[in-house]
């Protein structure tokens, strides 16, 4: 079948109304003009996590220029995203959006923002395309189904009625879902899925004096699991619960199966300081208490630690808050240096972060033609966004994949 004859004779099924749908939507929208496009949302709101994404601003991508380091931010299909991310990359995606009338500004961490700093505006952005393109939408569809008719899909709703219509091509977008038996339908065609498990969590501590430091941010720190390879470095925030912030984020992400596997009971070592040297850290503490031997030790924070943190640590290595750094011993100093670059707490839990709600797990990439994104198990069957085993980092991580993943899938190669 020629582009021109798809043009007027494709009907295409998108299920799932959010990010990657809707792009894949507009896609092929744009790409195969008279062409039926429908999107099923099960609930009665279109792109709801975009609306309230990074804090209802919508962190939308990250000003990233090397494709191999856009790639690191996934600890879960980085790999296959490279040539995904080779056809749709962050420029793209900017240009996209400023160009369709959303001005966006890059901070200076890279995460890239409308610059209305106002989620909407990405929200009423994708659907005023979808009004110009005159892509369906249906709301308050819940597809749970799917089979063949001939060579056509027809789409079975949550009551196993037939939703009306059949459909050359179904693309599935309907995101991260922590519970396995909600992929079920698309394990009766054949796919095996990888078990979802949340991603992107803060931590719950047990320590209750950490506790009285709820809102300090340390900027640059380093943390990892005892006994484990998994580590990260960032700005952490002390919570009334326990840690947050990019680092705990990043950590949780790249743990995620870990943590879930272990009951998300572990032991966290952080170093406050983020210098894995030691020998300097006690160097650096000896030199202090030659140069100021009068001062006391608890009034004067070193390597830049806020002064709660300070004070806490220096209660915590069992020092008098009053001994002057002319009188700290040996042992003292070496307590302190343990407690600013080994400080062990017991992880006992997980807690969501603001509206971050992120799932790894999914369909099995090795089963998805990373050309198209089409199935390999069933034909004109495609996937997009958080359906697949892909998952990224706090920090545009995620919607770009869902922008670049749904652009490929929305192709629809014949």
């Amino acid at each position: 079948m020629s582009v021109s004859e798809i043009k007027e004779t494709l009907n295409v099924a998108i299920v799932g109304g959010g990010a990657a749908g809707f792009f894949a939507a507009l896609t092929a929208a744009e790409k195969y003009p008279g062409a039926s496009i429908t999107i099923f949302e099960k609930s009665h709101k279109v792109l709801s996590k975009v609306s309230i994404s990074g804090g209802g601003r919508c962190n939308l991508t990250h000003d990233c220029q090397s494709v191999s380091e856009l790639c690191r931010a996934y600890p879960r299909g980085g790999k296959e995203l490279k040539k995904i991310f080779n056809r749709f990359d962050t420029r793209q995606t900017m240009q996209w959006f400023e160009s369709r009338g959303v001005p966006l500004v890059v901070q200076d961490d890279g995460c890239v923002f409308p610059a209305a700093q106002d989620a909407q505006k990405v929200v009423d952005c994708l659907v005023r395309e979808s009004h110009r393109l005159r892509v369906r939408v249906v709301t308050g569809c819940a597809v749970d189904g799917l089979s063949l008719s001939g060579e056509k899909w027809v789409l079975i709703n949550r009551e196993g009625k037939t939703v009306p219509g059949r459909f050359d091509k179904v693309l599935v977008s309907i995101g991260g879902n922590p519970r396995k038996k909600s992929l079920s339908w698309l394990e009766s065609l054949g796919h095996i899925t990888e078990n979802p498990v949340p991603s992107l969590f803060s931590f719950s501590i047990a320590s209750e004096p950490l506790h009285r430091l709820m809102g300090v941010v340390v900027s640059d720190v380093s943390v990892r699991i005892r006994g484990e390879s998994f580590k990260a470095q960032g700005p952490l925030l002390i919570t009334h619960w326990g840690m947050s912030g990019p680092v705990i984020l990043k950590l949780s992400s790249f743990a995620a199966r870990f943590l879930h596997k272990a009951g998300y009971q572990t032991e966290i070592l952080v170093n406050w300081i983020n210098q894995p040297n030691q020998d300097k850290v006690s160097e650096a503490l000896s030199d202090f208490s030659l140069t100021h031997p009068e001062k006391m030790i608890a009034g004067h924070p070193l390597f830049g630690l806020p002064s709660r943190l300070w004070s806490f640590l220096i209660e915590k290595t069992g020092c008098d808050p009053a001994l002057r750094w002319g009188s700290l011993g040996k042992k003292q100093r070496n307590r302190l240096v343990n407690a600013l670059t080994h400080d062990l707490y017991s992880m006992d839990g997980k807690a969501a972060f603001k509206e971050e709600f992120v799932t790894c797990g999914g369909i099995r990439l090795e089963e998805v033609n990373l050309e198209t994104l089409e199935s390999k198990l069933c034909r004109n069957l495609y996937f997009a966004g958080e359906i697949l085993d892909i998952d990224g980092i706090t920090g545009g991580f995620n919607l770009q994949a869902a922008w670049a993943t749904g652009y490929v899938a929305g192709q629809f190669h014949a």
